[in-house]
């Protein structure tokens, strides 16, 4: 399994080896950090590594799973990371009925290995895969058109259960961004704004630029109270035990905003794993229009302005592979002359957004 590139991993299990004792209790002996790998895929953001943590205290002995979400010591995907945030969000998610990680130990300072990090507890299970799509092939695509629709319609019901939360009382208004403007939506696209602005070193992106003026251009009615928005919505940041979610992961994307906002995106990443990659969709999902059907059954809230919110998700996600395609070419993962920044799947979906709205 692949580690985080140029990480030192038995240098870094000793460096945790002589810190995880400061945490244990104090009566913790025999304390003992096991191998350190990555995960079982690669992602493209925070360095992960999993690993075993064994120790004895008040007479028994204790082994658990833990996995390692760390600052990334390479090139980074996003322009910031806030780590302490996502550990925050999933913190205050624990009592709640969205099945999150445990979070253990948060590490603020780079002092122990480097790198600011996080420890939490290891969900065993599996996660959709995004390469190859879980539409193409692999054990989603393996299951019953029952246990796909119980899968599918279980991603729907966490949307519901998320939105559903009361942001203040969990404590989370420091996802709010008021210095990016004066609503959750015009916060959202000044960063997306400065993203693009920031990843695309003076290129010119034709659909991001034309995607960003027509979403300031006709920004839908907001909610009266900005709800907890997941960010990175989608199947494949949920580890399942056979079609049941047994946690949600990947938080760094989270905001506080309109919900439309992560069911657009749901749907505009399953557009991506089927009509961007050639692939029909799979027998027991929903498509589009049934899915919004169902939430809105669900949540008991309309889903009127989803569509704008799906152009948002169009913009977002591209901007997102223009990071992407300097970071593999970066790595030499891709030749530098390829154009991958604008043409890729997710570009051409949006320019395809774009193109039914007359804009291009």
């Amino acid at each position: 399994m692949p580690a985080p590139i140029g990480r030192d991993l038995e240098q870094t299990r000793a460096q945790l080896q002589d810190w995880i004792p400061a945490v244990l209790p104090d009566d913790a002996t025999d304390v003992n950090v096991g191998p350190l790998a990555g995960p079982g895929a690669t992602g493209f953001s925070s360095d992960t590594l999993i690993f075993d943590l064994s120790y004895r205290s008040d007479g028994m002995y204790i082994e658990r799973g833990l996995v390692a979400r760390i600052h990334p010591s390479g090139f980074q995907l996003f322009p910031e990371y806030d780590l302490p945030a996502q550990f925050g969000v999933m913190k205050a998610l624990w009592d709640t009925r969205v099945p999150v990680p445990e979070m253990l130990y948060e590490q603020r300072t780079g002092d122990v290995i480097g790198q600011p990090f996080y420890l939490m507890g290891r969900v065993p299970g599996q996660c959709p895969a995004d390469n190859p799509p879980y539409t193409a092939e692999g054990w989603v695509k393996e299951l019953s058109e029952a246990d796909q629709r119980s899968m599918w319609d279980g991603y729907v019901d966490i949307l519901v259960e998320i939105h559903a939360l009361d942001p203040a009382k969990l404590g989370l208004d420091f996802l709010a961004k008021p210095e990016l403007g004066p609503t959750p939506l015009d916060q959202e696209l000044a960063y997306y704004e400065n993203f693009y602005r920031w990843t695309s070193d003076g290129d010119v992106h034709p659909y991001v630029e034309a995607g960003l003026e027509w979403l300031g251009a006709n920004k839908p009615p907001q909610p009266e109270t900005p709800s907890l928005v997941w960010g990175d919505a989608r199947v494949g940041n949920m580890i399942f035990h056979g079609p049941k979610c047994v946690a949600v992961i990947d938080w760094e994307m989270a905001r506080l905003g309109d919900p439309m906002m992560d069911l657009a995106w749901g749907l505009f990443l399953s557009r991506y794993h089927t009509e961007g990659n050639g692939i029909p969709n799979l027998p027991g999902f929903r498509d589009r229009e049934d899915t919004i059907a169902y939430y809105e059954q669900k949540s008991g809230r309309s889903a009127e302005h989803v569509a704008y919110y799906e152009i948002l998700a169009g913009m977002r996600f591209s901007v997102i592979l223009i990071a992407l395609g300097k970071q593999l070419k970066h790595y030499e993962a891709l030749p530098k002359e390829v154009n991958f920044e604008v043409d890729n799947p997710v570009s051409l979906l949006h320019r395809k957004q774009l193109e039914t709205l007359g804009v291009l």
